[in-house]
Protein backbone atom coordinates (compact mmCIF):
# COMPACT_ATOMS: atom_id res chain seq x y z
CA UNK A 1 0.00 0.00 0.00
CA UNK A 2 1.88 3.22 -1.37
CA UNK A 3 1.81 6.55 1.36
CA UNK A 4 -1.09 7.62 -1.18
CA UNK A 5 -3.07 4.78 -0.19
CA UNK A 6 -6.40 4.82 1.46
CA UNK A 7 -6.92 1.15 2.63
CA UNK A 8 -9.82 -0.58 4.22
CA UNK A 9 -9.10 -2.90 6.54
CA UNK A 10 -11.47 -4.97 8.82
CA UNK A 11 -10.88 -3.64 12.34
CA UNK A 12 -8.38 -1.66 11.76
CA UNK A 13 -8.14 2.52 11.62
CA UNK A 14 -5.98 4.17 8.80
CA UNK A 15 -4.49 7.83 8.29
CA UNK A 16 -5.47 8.88 4.63
CA UNK A 17 -1.77 9.59 3.26
CA UNK A 18 -0.20 7.75 5.50
CA UNK A 19 2.03 4.16 5.27
CA UNK A 20 1.27 2.66 8.21
CA UNK A 21 -1.93 0.30 9.88
CA UNK A 22 -2.80 -0.08 13.33
CA UNK A 23 -4.29 -3.75 13.75
CA UNK A 24 -7.48 -3.91 16.27
CA UNK A 25 -6.46 -3.01 20.17
CA UNK A 26 -2.70 -2.18 19.07
CA UNK A 27 -1.31 1.44 18.93
CA UNK A 28 0.42 3.02 15.83
CA UNK A 29 3.89 4.38 16.54
CA UNK A 30 4.11 5.89 13.17
CA UNK A 31 4.76 9.46 12.69
CA UNK A 32 1.53 10.25 11.22
CA UNK A 33 0.29 14.16 11.62
CA UNK A 34 -3.36 16.66 11.89
CA UNK A 35 -3.43 20.49 11.79
CA UNK A 36 -3.58 22.92 14.36
CA UNK A 37 -6.77 24.17 12.88
CA UNK A 38 -6.30 27.64 13.64
CA UNK A 39 -7.23 29.26 11.10
CA UNK A 40 -10.56 31.16 9.90
CA UNK A 41 -11.65 29.95 6.34
CA UNK A 42 -15.44 31.78 6.47
CA UNK A 43 -13.86 34.98 7.84
CA UNK A 44 -16.18 34.23 11.16
CA UNK A 45 -13.56 36.27 13.38
CA UNK A 46 -14.29 40.03 12.96
CA UNK A 47 -12.57 42.52 14.95
CA UNK A 48 -13.73 45.56 16.60
CA UNK A 49 -11.68 48.17 15.85
CA UNK A 50 -11.95 49.28 19.55
CA UNK A 51 -10.23 46.28 19.98
CA UNK A 52 -6.56 47.04 18.56
CA UNK A 53 -5.85 49.88 20.73
CA UNK A 54 -7.62 48.89 24.26
CA UNK A 55 -5.22 48.81 27.41
CA UNK A 56 -4.61 45.53 29.20
CA UNK A 57 -4.48 41.76 27.36
CA UNK A 58 -8.15 41.03 27.74
CA UNK A 59 -8.78 42.00 23.79
CA UNK A 60 -6.29 39.63 23.04
CA UNK A 61 -7.63 37.03 24.87
CA UNK A 62 -10.31 37.73 22.60
CA UNK A 63 -9.15 38.00 19.48
CA UNK A 64 -6.99 34.33 20.21
CA UNK A 65 -9.91 32.80 20.37
CA UNK A 66 -12.01 32.84 17.84
CA UNK A 67 -10.97 30.06 14.63
CA UNK A 68 -11.83 27.26 13.14
CA UNK A 69 -11.10 24.73 16.07
CA UNK A 70 -12.92 27.26 18.64
CA UNK A 71 -16.71 25.27 17.95
CA UNK A 72 -17.24 21.64 17.39
CA UNK A 73 -18.29 22.50 13.42
CA UNK A 74 -16.75 22.23 10.11
CA UNK A 75 -16.45 25.64 8.83
CA UNK A 76 -17.59 24.65 5.19
CA UNK A 77 -16.03 23.06 2.09
CA UNK A 78 -12.44 24.68 2.82
CA UNK A 79 -12.13 23.96 6.36
CA UNK A 80 -12.70 20.07 5.45
CA UNK A 81 -9.51 20.40 3.52
CA UNK A 82 -7.72 21.46 7.00
CA UNK A 83 -8.91 17.99 8.73
CA UNK A 84 -6.96 14.84 8.54
CA UNK A 85 -8.61 11.66 7.33
CA UNK A 86 -8.87 8.73 9.18
CA UNK A 87 -10.88 5.21 7.48
CA UNK A 88 -12.71 3.18 10.25
CA UNK A 89 -12.67 -0.04 8.21
CA UNK A 90 -15.67 -2.61 8.36
CA UNK A 91 -16.60 -3.83 11.65
CA UNK A 92 -19.25 -5.71 13.16
CA UNK A 93 -20.92 -4.81 16.03
CA UNK A 94 -24.48 -2.79 17.09
CA UNK A 95 -23.29 0.43 18.12
CA UNK A 96 -19.70 1.78 18.48
CA UNK A 97 -18.00 5.31 19.51
CA UNK A 98 -15.03 7.22 18.50
CA UNK A 99 -13.03 9.16 20.59
CA UNK A 100 -10.15 11.15 20.73
CA UNK A 101 -7.55 13.01 23.68
CA UNK A 102 -5.47 15.61 23.68
CA UNK A 103 -5.93 18.97 21.95
CA UNK A 104 -7.95 17.60 19.13
CA UNK A 105 -11.53 16.85 17.80
CA UNK A 106 -13.01 14.15 15.20
CA UNK A 107 -15.83 14.33 13.47
CA UNK A 108 -17.66 11.85 11.67
CA UNK A 109 -18.08 12.17 7.90
CA UNK A 110 -22.16 11.46 6.94
CA UNK A 111 -24.83 13.15 4.93
CA UNK A 112 -22.23 14.76 2.40
CA UNK A 113 -20.92 16.88 5.55
CA UNK A 114 -18.72 16.08 8.77
CA UNK A 115 -21.00 15.63 12.02
CA UNK A 116 -19.39 16.04 15.56
CA UNK A 117 -21.57 13.54 17.03
CA UNK A 118 -19.00 10.39 16.98
CA UNK A 119 -21.89 7.86 17.84
CA UNK A 120 -21.57 5.17 14.87
CA UNK A 121 -24.15 2.98 14.58
CA UNK A 122 -24.65 -0.87 13.33
CA UNK A 123 -25.08 0.28 9.68
CA UNK A 124 -22.36 2.78 9.86
CA UNK A 125 -20.37 0.01 11.37
CA UNK A 126 -20.76 -2.59 8.87
CA UNK A 127 -19.99 -0.53 5.72
CA UNK A 128 -17.23 1.60 7.49
CA UNK A 129 -16.81 5.76 8.13
CA UNK A 130 -14.34 8.10 7.41
CA UNK A 131 -12.85 10.38 10.41
CA UNK A 132 -11.94 13.68 9.86
CA UNK A 133 -9.61 15.11 12.90
CA UNK A 134 -8.14 18.99 13.71
CA UNK A 135 -6.18 20.05 15.92
CA UNK A 136 -7.66 22.46 18.87
CA UNK A 137 -4.26 23.91 19.25
CA UNK A 138 -0.20 24.09 18.57
CA UNK A 139 2.24 22.42 20.75
CA UNK A 140 3.06 25.36 23.70
CA UNK A 141 4.56 22.93 26.68
CA UNK A 142 5.40 20.14 26.45
CA UNK A 143 4.77 19.38 29.92
CA UNK A 144 1.23 20.00 29.44
CA UNK A 145 0.83 18.70 26.14
CA UNK A 146 3.60 16.64 24.13
CA UNK A 147 1.19 17.05 20.72
CA UNK A 148 0.26 13.23 20.34
CA UNK A 149 -3.74 11.93 21.00
CA UNK A 150 -5.35 8.39 20.48
CA UNK A 151 -8.14 7.83 18.23
CA UNK A 152 -10.08 5.06 19.76
CA UNK A 153 -12.88 3.07 18.29
CA UNK A 154 -15.29 1.64 21.13
CA UNK A 155 -17.56 -0.90 19.89
CA UNK A 156 -19.99 -2.75 21.94
CA UNK A 157 -18.42 -1.02 25.02
CA UNK A 158 -15.14 -2.56 24.12
CA UNK A 159 -11.80 -1.06 22.50
CA UNK A 160 -11.63 -2.44 18.75
CA UNK A 161 -9.17 -0.01 17.29
CA UNK A 162 -6.75 2.70 18.15
CA UNK A 163 -4.40 5.36 16.49
CA UNK A 164 -1.75 7.25 17.40
CA UNK A 165 -1.76 10.91 15.69
CA UNK A 166 0.76 14.28 16.36
CA UNK A 167 0.16 17.67 15.62
CA UNK A 168 2.04 19.36 12.30
CA UNK A 169 4.81 21.56 14.28
CA UNK A 170 5.18 24.73 12.87
CA UNK A 171 8.63 25.67 10.87
CA UNK A 172 9.79 28.90 10.87
CA UNK A 173 10.58 30.28 6.93
CA UNK A 174 14.06 30.89 6.00
CA UNK A 175 15.42 34.19 4.21
CA UNK A 176 16.71 31.74 0.97
CA UNK A 177 12.98 30.78 0.20
CA UNK A 178 11.19 33.50 -2.19
CA UNK A 179 9.06 35.63 -0.84
CA UNK A 180 5.62 35.23 -2.01
CA UNK A 181 4.17 38.45 -0.11
CA UNK A 182 6.08 41.33 1.20
CA UNK A 183 4.64 43.32 4.19
CA UNK A 184 5.18 46.70 5.34
CA UNK A 185 3.41 49.84 6.61
CA UNK A 186 2.47 53.02 5.64
CA UNK A 187 1.91 56.50 6.91
CA UNK A 188 -1.82 56.93 8.62
CA UNK A 189 -3.61 59.53 10.37
CA UNK A 190 -2.62 60.70 13.96
CA UNK A 191 -0.43 60.23 16.54
CA UNK A 192 0.66 56.97 15.62
CA UNK A 193 2.36 56.56 19.10
CA UNK A 194 1.74 57.10 22.47
CA UNK A 195 4.31 60.07 24.40
CA UNK A 196 5.02 57.82 27.17
CA UNK A 197 8.18 56.56 24.86
CA UNK A 198 9.63 59.65 22.76
CA UNK A 199 10.60 59.33 19.21
CA UNK A 200 13.29 60.86 17.13
CA UNK A 201 11.96 64.11 15.74
CA UNK A 202 9.75 63.74 12.91
CA UNK A 203 10.40 59.95 12.42
CA UNK A 204 8.97 58.32 10.71
CA UNK A 205 9.59 59.98 7.11
CA UNK A 206 10.65 59.44 3.70
CA UNK A 207 8.19 56.52 3.08
CA UNK A 208 8.35 56.77 -1.03
CA UNK A 209 11.92 56.75 -0.66
CA UNK A 210 11.68 53.39 1.64
CA UNK A 211 8.41 51.81 -0.36
CA UNK A 212 9.28 52.23 -4.04
CA UNK A 213 12.15 49.46 -4.44
CA UNK A 214 9.74 47.08 -2.23
CA UNK A 215 6.71 47.95 -5.06
CA UNK A 216 9.39 47.27 -7.97
CA UNK A 217 10.96 44.37 -6.80
CA UNK A 218 8.12 42.44 -4.85
CA UNK A 219 4.64 41.98 -4.06
CA UNK A 220 4.22 44.59 -1.22
CA UNK A 221 1.46 44.51 0.62
CA UNK A 222 1.46 48.21 2.67
CA UNK A 223 -0.54 47.79 6.12
CA UNK A 224 -1.89 50.72 7.92
CA UNK A 225 -1.97 50.91 11.79
CA UNK A 226 -4.26 52.45 13.51
CA UNK A 227 -4.71 56.02 14.37
CA UNK A 228 -3.48 55.64 17.61
CA UNK A 229 -0.21 53.07 16.28
CA UNK A 230 0.76 53.48 12.83
CA UNK A 231 4.19 54.75 13.93
CA UNK A 232 4.83 51.05 14.79
CA UNK A 233 6.35 50.50 11.28
CA UNK A 234 8.72 47.65 12.78
CA UNK A 235 6.93 44.27 10.88
CA UNK A 236 9.69 42.14 11.04
CA UNK A 237 9.09 42.65 15.25
CA UNK A 238 5.72 41.81 14.93
CA UNK A 239 5.27 38.32 13.89
CA UNK A 240 7.37 35.24 12.67
CA UNK A 241 5.98 33.73 9.65
CA UNK A 242 6.09 29.88 9.95
CA UNK A 243 3.66 27.22 8.71
CA UNK A 244 2.64 24.09 9.71
CA UNK A 245 1.98 20.92 6.82
CA UNK A 246 0.18 17.11 6.54
CA UNK A 247 -0.27 14.86 3.49
CA UNK A 248 -3.42 14.54 2.23
CA UNK A 249 -4.37 12.36 -1.08
CA UNK A 250 -4.24 14.86 -3.20
CA UNK A 251 -0.28 16.55 -1.98
CA UNK A 252 -0.13 18.32 1.22
CA UNK A 253 -2.36 20.79 3.05
CA UNK A 254 -0.13 24.07 4.38
CA UNK A 255 -1.48 26.30 6.65
CA UNK A 256 0.58 29.58 7.37
CA UNK A 257 0.66 30.90 10.98
CA UNK A 258 2.11 34.24 12.18
CA UNK A 259 3.22 33.59 15.21
CA UNK A 260 2.88 37.13 17.04
CA UNK A 261 5.82 38.77 18.90
CA UNK A 262 6.23 38.44 22.72
CA UNK A 263 6.43 42.04 23.55
CA UNK A 264 4.38 43.76 25.99
CA UNK A 265 4.08 47.56 25.95
CA UNK A 266 3.67 49.55 29.60
CA UNK A 267 2.70 52.89 28.62
CA UNK A 268 1.25 53.94 32.17
CA UNK A 269 -1.95 52.12 31.71
CA UNK A 270 -0.42 48.05 33.33
CA UNK A 271 1.03 45.66 30.88
CA UNK A 272 -0.19 45.66 27.11
CA UNK A 273 0.47 42.95 24.41
CA UNK A 274 1.63 45.04 21.57
CA UNK A 275 -0.82 46.73 20.40
CA UNK A 276 0.35 46.55 17.08
CA UNK A 277 0.69 43.20 16.84
CA UNK A 278 -3.55 42.99 16.93
CA UNK A 279 -3.15 43.88 13.33
CA UNK A 280 -2.37 40.42 12.48
CA UNK A 281 -6.04 39.46 13.87
CA UNK A 282 -7.37 42.15 11.37
CA UNK A 283 -5.41 41.94 8.29
CA UNK A 284 -4.14 38.17 8.33
CA UNK A 285 -6.12 35.78 9.92
CA UNK A 286 -8.09 34.37 7.38
CA UNK A 287 -8.44 30.92 5.07
CA UNK A 288 -5.24 29.11 5.49
CA UNK A 289 -3.75 31.74 7.64
CA UNK A 290 -3.36 31.36 11.54
CA UNK A 291 -2.75 33.53 14.22
CA UNK A 292 -1.08 32.27 17.63
CA UNK A 293 0.49 33.71 20.49
CA UNK A 294 2.48 32.83 23.54
CA UNK A 295 3.63 35.48 25.94
CA UNK A 296 3.65 36.01 29.72
CA UNK A 297 1.85 39.25 30.66
CA UNK A 298 3.75 41.13 32.98
CA UNK A 299 4.93 44.74 33.31
CA UNK A 300 8.45 45.28 31.39
CA UNK A 301 11.09 48.23 31.08
CA UNK A 302 10.43 49.12 27.34
CA UNK A 303 14.47 49.17 26.22
CA UNK A 304 14.16 45.33 28.15
CA UNK A 305 11.46 44.39 26.46
CA UNK A 306 12.89 45.18 22.85
CA UNK A 307 14.48 41.61 22.81
CA UNK A 308 10.90 39.94 22.50
CA UNK A 309 10.59 41.53 19.39
CA UNK A 310 10.76 38.67 16.20
CA UNK A 311 13.35 41.10 14.37
CA UNK A 312 15.19 38.65 16.87
CA UNK A 313 14.00 35.46 15.82
CA UNK A 314 15.59 33.76 12.73
CA UNK A 315 16.36 30.55 11.18
CA UNK A 316 19.60 29.36 9.40
CA UNK A 317 18.50 27.22 5.92
CA UNK A 318 19.11 23.34 6.26
CA UNK A 319 22.22 21.91 6.09
CA UNK A 320 23.73 18.21 7.48
CA UNK A 321 22.11 17.06 10.45
CA UNK A 322 19.59 19.72 10.20
CA UNK A 323 16.99 18.95 7.85
CA UNK A 324 14.76 22.03 8.69
CA UNK A 325 17.30 24.43 9.48
CA UNK A 326 17.69 25.71 13.06
CA UNK A 327 15.89 28.84 14.78
CA UNK A 328 18.45 31.44 15.63
CA UNK A 329 17.88 34.15 18.71
CA UNK A 330 19.57 36.40 20.72
CA UNK A 331 19.70 36.44 24.67
CA UNK A 332 22.46 37.38 27.31
CA UNK A 333 22.76 37.62 31.19
CA UNK A 334 21.03 41.27 31.17
CA UNK A 335 18.16 40.31 29.18
CA UNK A 336 15.99 37.34 28.16
CA UNK A 337 13.51 36.39 25.63
CA UNK A 338 10.27 35.88 27.44
CA UNK A 339 10.76 32.31 28.41
CA UNK A 340 7.06 31.34 27.56
CA UNK A 341 7.53 32.15 23.78
CA UNK A 342 11.13 30.29 23.31
CA UNK A 343 9.64 27.18 24.67
CA UNK A 344 6.46 27.33 22.21
CA UNK A 345 9.09 27.87 19.68
CA UNK A 346 11.37 25.11 20.64
CA UNK A 347 8.50 22.62 21.61
CA UNK A 348 7.82 22.28 17.70
CA UNK A 349 10.77 19.84 17.98
CA UNK A 350 12.32 20.47 14.45
CA UNK A 351 14.81 23.45 14.37
CA UNK A 352 16.86 23.20 16.99
CA UNK A 353 18.37 26.82 18.26
CA UNK A 354 21.39 28.58 18.34
CA UNK A 355 22.03 31.51 20.96
CA UNK A 356 23.66 34.59 20.84
CA UNK A 357 24.89 37.37 22.77
CA UNK A 358 22.89 40.18 21.29
CA UNK A 359 22.76 42.01 24.60
CA UNK A 360 25.81 44.42 23.61
CA UNK A 361 23.28 45.75 21.04
CA UNK A 362 20.20 48.47 22.07
CA UNK A 363 17.54 46.65 20.18
CA UNK A 364 19.52 43.51 20.69
CA UNK A 365 18.33 41.81 17.58
CA UNK A 366 19.98 39.15 15.69
CA UNK A 367 19.19 40.33 12.57
CA UNK A 368 21.38 43.59 12.89
CA UNK A 369 25.00 42.27 12.31
CA UNK A 370 23.64 39.12 10.18
CA UNK A 371 22.09 37.87 7.25
CA UNK A 372 21.96 34.11 5.51
CA UNK A 373 22.23 34.91 1.39
CA UNK A 374 23.24 32.23 -0.98
CA UNK A 375 26.52 30.99 -1.44
CA UNK A 376 28.40 28.50 -3.81
CA UNK A 377 29.65 26.03 -1.36
CA UNK A 378 28.79 22.84 -0.45
CA UNK A 379 25.46 24.24 1.84
CA UNK A 380 24.72 26.64 -0.46
CA UNK A 381 24.32 29.56 1.63
CA UNK A 382 26.45 31.52 3.93
CA UNK A 383 26.12 34.89 6.00
CA UNK A 384 26.78 38.59 5.15
CA UNK A 385 28.57 39.83 8.71
CA UNK A 386 28.73 43.49 9.46
CA UNK A 387 32.45 44.47 9.92
CA UNK A 388 33.38 47.83 11.76
CA UNK A 389 36.66 46.83 11.13
CA UNK A 390 36.36 47.08 7.22
CA UNK A 391 34.26 50.25 7.81
CA UNK A 392 37.23 52.22 9.65
CA UNK A 393 39.35 50.51 6.78
CA UNK A 394 37.44 52.24 4.27
CA UNK A 395 37.41 55.55 6.02
CA UNK A 396 41.34 55.39 5.86
CA UNK A 397 41.20 55.06 2.23
CA UNK A 398 39.21 57.67 1.15
CA UNK A 399 40.35 61.89 1.12
CA UNK A 400 39.85 62.96 4.40
CA UNK A 401 37.47 65.37 3.86
CA UNK A 402 34.67 62.86 2.55
CA UNK A 403 31.48 63.17 4.02
CA UNK A 404 29.08 60.28 5.20
CA UNK A 405 25.43 60.40 5.40
CA UNK A 406 25.28 63.10 2.67
CA UNK A 407 21.30 63.75 1.15
CA UNK A 408 20.23 62.56 4.36
CA UNK A 409 18.51 63.82 7.45
CA UNK A 410 21.13 63.09 9.50
CA UNK A 411 21.48 66.54 12.09
CA UNK A 412 25.30 65.61 11.69
CA UNK A 413 27.34 64.52 8.49
CA UNK A 414 30.68 63.71 9.94
CA UNK A 415 33.63 63.32 7.11
CA UNK A 416 36.23 60.11 7.42
CA UNK A 417 38.90 62.57 8.71
CA UNK A 418 36.19 63.74 11.95
CA UNK A 419 35.49 59.94 12.08
CA UNK A 420 39.55 58.67 12.31
CA UNK A 421 40.79 61.49 14.77
CA UNK A 422 37.58 60.77 17.18
CA UNK A 423 38.89 58.04 19.17
CA UNK A 424 36.34 56.94 21.78
CA UNK A 425 34.39 56.70 18.50
CA UNK A 426 37.20 54.15 16.91
CA UNK A 427 37.12 52.00 20.38
CA UNK A 428 33.84 51.83 20.40
CA UNK A 429 33.98 50.31 16.47
CA UNK A 430 36.68 48.20 17.87
CA UNK A 431 34.57 46.68 20.81
CA UNK A 432 31.29 46.34 18.89
CA UNK A 433 33.92 44.05 16.24
CA UNK A 434 34.98 42.01 19.02
CA UNK A 435 31.33 41.60 19.87
CA UNK A 436 30.31 40.46 16.32
CA UNK A 437 33.63 38.13 16.41
CA UNK A 438 31.51 36.59 19.52
CA UNK A 439 28.82 36.35 17.60
CA UNK A 440 30.29 34.41 14.25
CA UNK A 441 32.52 32.46 16.79
CA UNK A 442 29.29 30.60 17.66
CA UNK A 443 28.11 30.46 14.28
CA UNK A 444 31.07 29.00 12.94
CA UNK A 445 30.94 26.06 15.57
CA UNK A 446 27.12 25.23 15.09
CA UNK A 447 27.08 25.62 11.71
CA UNK A 448 30.12 24.27 10.28
CA UNK A 449 30.64 27.11 8.20
CA UNK A 450 34.48 28.55 7.28
CA UNK A 451 35.64 31.93 7.75
CA UNK A 452 36.47 32.30 4.22
CA UNK A 453 32.85 32.01 3.24
CA UNK A 454 31.49 34.50 5.40
CA UNK A 455 30.80 37.94 3.46
CA UNK A 456 32.16 40.91 5.15
CA UNK A 457 30.25 44.43 4.80
CA UNK A 458 31.26 47.81 5.84
CA UNK A 459 29.14 48.98 8.85
CA UNK A 460 30.24 51.61 11.50
CA UNK A 461 28.32 51.88 15.10
CA UNK A 462 27.59 54.09 17.65
CA UNK A 463 27.80 53.25 21.40
CA UNK A 464 24.75 55.45 23.31
CA UNK A 465 25.63 58.16 25.62
CA UNK A 466 23.46 56.60 28.30
CA UNK A 467 24.04 53.21 28.47
CA UNK A 468 27.01 50.94 27.27
CA UNK A 469 25.20 49.52 24.24
CA UNK A 470 25.44 49.81 20.43
CA UNK A 471 23.47 50.88 17.58
CA UNK A 472 24.52 51.19 13.84
CA UNK A 473 26.03 54.51 13.09
CA UNK A 474 25.88 54.25 9.09
CA UNK A 475 22.65 52.19 8.46
CA UNK A 476 23.55 48.27 8.76
CA UNK A 477 23.77 46.62 5.63
CA UNK A 478 23.19 43.19 6.66
CA UNK A 479 19.95 44.23 8.28
CA UNK A 480 17.98 44.16 4.73
CA UNK A 481 14.95 42.11 3.14
CA UNK A 482 16.22 38.87 0.41
CA UNK A 483 13.23 38.61 -1.87
CA UNK A 484 15.00 35.64 -3.17
CA UNK A 485 17.79 33.72 -3.18
CA UNK A 486 19.06 35.97 -6.01
CA UNK A 487 17.96 39.26 -4.86
CA UNK A 488 18.84 41.68 -1.59
CA UNK A 489 17.86 44.56 -0.63
CA UNK A 490 19.61 46.60 1.80
CA UNK A 491 19.75 49.64 3.63
CA UNK A 492 21.74 52.81 1.47
CA UNK A 493 24.56 52.45 3.75
CA UNK A 494 25.52 56.69 3.01
CA UNK A 495 28.76 55.79 3.24
CA UNK A 496 31.85 58.12 1.98
CA UNK A 497 31.18 58.81 -1.78
CA UNK A 498 34.80 59.02 -4.00
CA UNK A 499 34.29 59.88 -7.43
CA UNK A 500 30.65 59.21 -7.47
CA UNK A 501 30.46 56.12 -6.17
CA UNK A 502 29.92 54.73 -2.42
CA UNK A 503 32.70 53.04 -1.33
CA UNK A 504 30.78 50.79 0.85
CA UNK A 505 28.28 50.13 -1.37
CA UNK A 506 30.98 49.13 -4.18
CA UNK A 507 32.59 46.67 -1.34
CA UNK A 508 28.94 45.06 -0.84
CA UNK A 509 27.86 44.75 -4.50
CA UNK A 510 31.46 43.09 -4.85
CA UNK A 511 30.97 40.37 -2.00
CA UNK A 512 27.30 39.82 -3.18
CA UNK A 513 27.74 39.42 -6.81
CA UNK A 514 30.70 36.90 -6.53
CA UNK A 515 27.41 34.49 -5.26
CA UNK A 516 25.07 35.88 -7.73
CA UNK A 517 23.40 37.83 -5.87
CA UNK A 518 21.83 41.59 -6.78
CA UNK A 519 21.73 44.21 -4.71
CA UNK A 520 18.98 46.99 -5.22
CA UNK A 521 19.51 49.61 -2.39
CA UNK A 522 16.78 50.94 -0.62
CA UNK A 523 17.18 54.46 0.93
CA UNK A 524 15.58 53.84 4.81
CA UNK A 525 17.13 56.39 6.70
CA UNK A 526 14.32 58.32 7.27
CA UNK A 527 11.57 55.51 7.95
CA UNK A 528 13.39 53.01 9.54
CA UNK A 529 17.45 53.81 10.42
CA UNK A 530 16.37 56.78 12.81
CA UNK A 531 14.07 55.17 14.58
CA UNK A 532 16.36 52.06 15.64
CA UNK A 533 16.24 49.47 12.64
CA UNK A 534 16.52 49.23 8.77
CA UNK A 535 14.83 47.40 5.99
CA UNK A 536 14.65 44.07 7.89
CA UNK A 537 12.93 45.55 10.58
CA UNK A 538 10.72 47.69 9.06
CA UNK A 539 9.42 44.69 6.68
CA UNK A 540 8.28 41.16 6.99
CA UNK A 541 7.65 38.35 3.90
CA UNK A 542 5.26 35.35 3.42
CA UNK A 543 7.72 32.78 1.42
CA UNK A 544 7.64 29.94 -0.88
CA UNK A 545 7.57 26.63 2.01
CA UNK A 546 6.61 24.28 -1.02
Amino acid sequence: MGARGIGLLTGVLLLCGAPAVVAAGAPLSGDVVFLPNLDDDQHRCQVDPADLDRPGPEADVRLAACNDAADDQVNGARDELDLARVQVGRVGGTAGQVTVDGQARVFVKRNGGFSPDTRLSGAELRHGVELGVEGRDIVRDPARWDGWVTVKLTVDGKLKASHRMRVAPLLLQNDLQRATTVFAARPGQGPGWPDAVPLPQGFPEGWDEFSTPLREEAKTKFITGTAQWWKDVWWQDLFEPASASMPTRHGTQTMRVAIRSANVFDMGSGPTPRPAGRLLFRDFRGPDVAVVQEYTVESRYFGKDLINATGNIETVPPYPGFPQGRLVYGSGASRQPDPAFIKMLTAQGRQPPIVLDTTWLAVGHVDEPLHVVRANNSRGWTLVVADPRLAVGLLKQVPPPTKLLENTAAGHKPTAAELLADQKFLTGNETAARHIDDMVRVMLTETGLRPDELLHVPVLFQELQTFPLFVAFTPGIPNGLSVNEHLFLPPDPHGPVVRGRDVFKEVTERALAANQVRVRWVDDFSWAHQGGGEVHCTTNAWRDVG
